[in-house]
């Protein structure tokens, strides 16, 4: 399992989810600003919109914010302009990590992201300095009881996707970033609405930490995320489970 994806089960556990579902909602009704301004105010026929309407259904957003985000965006008095930001780096015990933003403020959030490198043993770089050990993918997600393994299987590689496996957790599929809208789509039209639809980043390698380094490279990544412009943050870490039940504890 990526690390990151453990340091999300990590920290849905020890609560406070109130005050992150806040955070959670307001980073996407941003992405749902961004996404409406950048095609047409119409899910249906704005792939970037859909992607950000399903992440809000994802986390159970209420539809009337949703609406409202899109209607105040497609208007003529938008409020705010952001842009897309991206910042790399290497976070403690040499952990690569690629942070992607919204913000309406480019030195705001580079000074940010940078003091938050800075503090908690890390180094900003320069562009692409780790993007090239990830991989950047398309992955869209559905319950178990969607299909059968073979058949979403099947599905997945007529509609253009890579691969499909199923775990406990539900089907996933992933492709290249260029087919991405196309495999989301095709696989909408046989199994309804996927449980999540979006790019990735997914790194070629890992790095093994221990409990000590964990807790360092942990703490990085949960101030940026606890940054208002930044969307998303991902690393190359790994967890052995005996780390992994240490920090849930």
């Amino acid at each position: 399992m990526a690390g990151h994806s453990q340091f999300k089960n990590i920290m849905h556990r020890k609560g406070a989810q109130d005050a992150k579902r806040a955070k959670q909602f307001a980073k996407i009704l941003r992405e749902i600003t961004v996404a409406a301004r950048s095609g047409l105010p119409d899910p249906a026929s704005n792939p970037r919109l859909r992607a950000a309407v399903t992440a809000a259904r994802e986390a159970n957003m209420p539809k009337d914010n949703v609406e409202r985000a899109i209607k105040k965006a497609s208007g003529a008095a938008g409020g705010e302009d952001y842009v897309e930001v991206r910042y790399e780096g290497y976070g403690p015990a040499g952990v690569a990590i690629i942070v992607e933003g919204l913000t309406d403020n480019r030195n705001r959030t580079a000074g940010e992201v940078r003091a938050a490198f800075s503090k908690h043993g890390g180094s900003l770089g320069e562009s692409n300095s780790v993007s090239f050990m990830f991989q950047r993918l398309g992955v869209v997600t559905y319950p178990v009881d969607a299909a059968s393994e073979d058949e979403m299987l099947e599905a997945a590689i007529e509609a253009g996707a890579d691969n499909a496996v199923l775990t406990e957790e539900g089907h996933e599929i992933t492709c290249e970033m260029e087919n991405f809208f196309a495999v989301r789509d095709a696989l909408e039209s046989r199994f309804g609405e996927p449980q999540s639809a979006k790019l990735d980043w997914r790194p070629e390698n890992s790095v093994s930490l221990d409990e000590e380094k964990a807790r360092t490279v942990l703490k990085l990544i949960d101030v940026l995320e606890d940054n208002d412009d930044v969307q998303a943050v991902y690393a190359n870490f790994d967890l052995p489970d005996d780390v992994a039940q240490a920090l849930a504890a």
